[in-house]
């Protein structure tokens, strides 16, 4: 941490202040403003897209070089060298493994991917037709009537079990999440496959055939989980911390997380990538939707080009964009209409000047929803896909937080409304 203050000056204060600046590994310094309350101030920073609401050794980004670490390591390294499981460990534990943790993690996690036989009965208070992403907020959330027995956020060998549990049981979820949607029975997970293979076989088999799960496919599947881990301080990570602030239960935490992941503007974006695609409906009408796209007045969006965070070009992009390629050679779907339709927009953002320019790049969300689809997962199930990978991080930031001193959240306002006033006679 730095030394350096910074000076604030207000015409009101015969003195001026003195805030202390913060500095990180890396990344922009941070100026400690708690003190303004004590002088009857507080900042105003609509979106906190100015504030930083935490310290954290997880993940860090540079939007503009396009630059994503975990725990140091850049995601392109991860998921050219590693897996998600591994991941999540660095993610969770601070560091790699070494070959006998990493074999034990991955089997505390193999062994603990069913849930309770009674939590299948809590589908039934379900429709058939209810959004995959309702029924996951209720169903993780239920997990702490059924796993209460290591809930004591102060105990950090509780806070482990519920962390391997959260792992392993997401996949298991989902699955069933899909199969009662569609009324097929609910598959139990394989202790003989991987993590990526075990969720494609709960998802895709029945009991009136053998199902084999394609290698090239397991792969991308477990891809899409690690560059999906953790973002930092999103939307739904915030909002994890924030419930875990208050002493709520992991589960709850993780749920919470997950209803504000539902949101269309965060989790929803590869969804709507394939919802824009129905739009375009065919190659011979994309000049027509991409100058409306450049029409500023013109409410059509190209959706899966640029990003918030990243100025540049999406660094998980390049990763999705090879697997990608990888799947639909696999599947021979290269002249599948749908997907020429976003072959030739991606040639169009990486080409045209005005997508340059404007650096909208083909990012994470445009692949990942290729891929989802070329698999052949329905639209409604993506955020949940998304859900599933991004746990680890959520829990990681969760467990960061409850293992230092904490505060509960409790942002400030601008109060705009009416000043006191009597009730009238």
């Amino acid at each position: 941490m730095s030394e350096r203050t910074a000076t604030l000056k207000l015409d009101d204060l015969e003195e001026a202040l003195e805030l202390p600046v913060m500095s990180g590994t890396i990344g922009p310094d941070v100026i400690d403003v708690g003190g303004l309350t004590a002088k009857g101030y507080f900042t105003y920073d609509p979106g906190f897209v100015s504030t930083a609401s935490c310290e954290s050794k997880i993940t860090y980004i540079d939007g503009g070089k396009g630059v994503l670490l975990h725990r140091g390591y850049p995601i392109e390294q991860l998921a050219e060298k590693s897996d998600f499981l591994e991941t999540c460990y660095l993610l969770v534990y601070s560091k790699l493994p070494n070959k006998e943790e990493k074999t034990k993690f991955i089997n505390n996690i193999r062994y603990h991917t069913m849930v309770h036989d009674q939590l299948s009965h809590f589908f039934n208070g379900f429709r058939r037709d209810a959004h995959p992403m309702a029924i996951m907020c209720g169903v993780v959330g239920a997990l702490s009537a059924f796993y209460h027995d290591s809930l004591d956020i102060t105990d950090e060998r509780h806070r482990e079990i519920s962390a391997q549990r959260l792992i392993a049981k997401m996949p298991t979820l989902a699955a069933m999440t899909y199969k009662y949607s569609i009324g097929q029975p609910f598959v139990y997970p394989r202790n003989d496959l991987n993590y990526a293979e075990n969720f494609l076989y709960m998802m895709f088999s029945n009991p009136c055939e053998e199902y084999k799960v394609n290698p090239v496919l397991s792969k991308a599947m477990d891809r899409i989980f690690l560059l999906h881990a953790d973002h930092e301080q999103n939307a739904s990570t915030s909002t994890v911390r924030l419930a875990g602030s208050t002493g709520a239960n992991p589960f709850a935490c993780i749920s919470a997380g997950i209803a504000a992941l539902w949101g269309p503007s965060h989790g929803g974006a590869n969804e709507a990538v394939l919802a824009m695609l129905d739009e375009i409906g065919d190659v011979s009408n994309i000049d027509e939707f991409v100058a409306r796209a450049k029409d500023k007045n013109d409410p059509f969006r190209l959706m899966g080009f640029g990003h918030r965070v990243y100025k540049n070009f999406d660094p998980r992009a390049r990763v999705m964009k090879e697997t990608a390629d990888e799947v639909l050679a696999e599947l021979g779907l290269e002249d599948s209409p749908l997907l020429k339709i976003a072959k030739r927009l991606e040639q169009i953002a990486l080409e045209d000047p005005y997508f340059i320019e404007k650096k909208l790049y083909p990012n994470v969300d445009f692949y990942s929803g290729i891929i989802l689809k070329a698999l052949g997962i329905p639209t409604s199930m993506f955020t949940v896909i998304f859900a599933l990978g991004r746990t680890p991080g959520w829990i990681a930031h969760w467990h960061e937080m409850i293992s230092h001193p904490y505060k509960i959240g409790r942002p400030r306002q601008l109060y705009t409304g009416p000043a006191k006033r009597d009730y009238p006679e």
